[in-house]
């Protein structure tokens, strides 16, 4: 089996059927589907049980947050890829694994990567990140180029399981990390044109922005060095405050 899709979930009865469906709409069902829920109190675990012919393995139990989570998942995948689309987000379109299948076999890469639209919680798109947000998107990523944050969306970040680290677990940018360990590690990264995933706005970074900032100054520490993350943080903050000024007072 080549790929393995993971989707976490807690509480997330709101938001779990858009994402199962975008799995089951795909052209191509040749991945292990994986869902990991942390024992949610709603009705999301019966909304998973409802797709149990097409989930492959269904865990529900209690963890110590959403990268516990996502290490469980992991640890539990058989694919030769991992690739998270957690509760609320969506794959894009229902050709993108098939896509990703004719990619794989045409370059044999260690990480793919893609777009991503931004939703809304009730569907709407707003746009696409590399538009909207700083982060432009480049078509030959490296993982020097991660030392202004995360140019790529986690949901639309697909790696190798052989090279994929496990993540930080008390750290609210351990996507960063992650996705960085993964590019360090990578003998070739292809870039997927195409719009990859749907991203529901509004996650625990976002809910808990100054321990964010926090945490994302720790991990570009780790791979840039002191003086590294000084300087991208300069150079961050006079990004920020331009984009700001052009946007009349709004980030993205």
């Amino acid at each position: 089996m080549k790929l393995s899709i993971i989707t976490i979930t807690y509480n997330a009865e709101k938001f779990l059927k858009r994402t199962i469906e975008s799995i089951l709409a795909q052209s191509n069902q040749d991945f292990e589907y994986i869902i990991i829920d942390g024992k949610s109190k709603d009705s999301t675990l019966e909304i998973a049980k409802a797709y149990g012919e097409r989930v492959n393995l269904l865990v529900s139990e209690p963890d110590k947050g959403l990268y516990d989570a996502m290490n469980k998942g992991l640890r539990l995948a058989k694919g030769d890829f991992v690739w998270f689309m957690n509760a609320g987000d969506e794959i894009n379109d229902s050709e993108v694994v098939a896509n990703f299948m004719q990619s794989l076999a045409e370059t044999n890469a260690d990480v793919f990567y893609g777009d991503t639209y931004f939703v809304e919680e009730n569907g709407t798109i707003q746009g696409l990140r590399s538009v909207i947000t700083p982060h432009r998107l480049p078509k030959n990523l490296k993982w020097q180029d991660m030392n202004l944050g995360m140019l790529v969306c986690h949901q639309a970040f697909i790696a190798r399981k052989s090279i994929a680290p496990f993540y930080l677990e008390n750290n609210l940018s351990a996507d960063i990390d992650w996705e960085i360990e993964c590019l360090k590690r990578a003998k070739k990264v292809q870039f997927l044109d195409t719009v990859v995933a749907k991203y529901l706005v509004g996650g625990i970074s976002n809910k808990q922005l100054k321990r964010s900032l926090l945490d994302r100054y720790e991990v570009l520490k780790k791979h840039f060095g002191f003086f590294g993350v000084i300087m991208a943080h300069i150079q961050i903050t006079i990004r920020g405050v331009k984009l700001i000024l052009k946007k009349g007072g709004k980030y993205w």
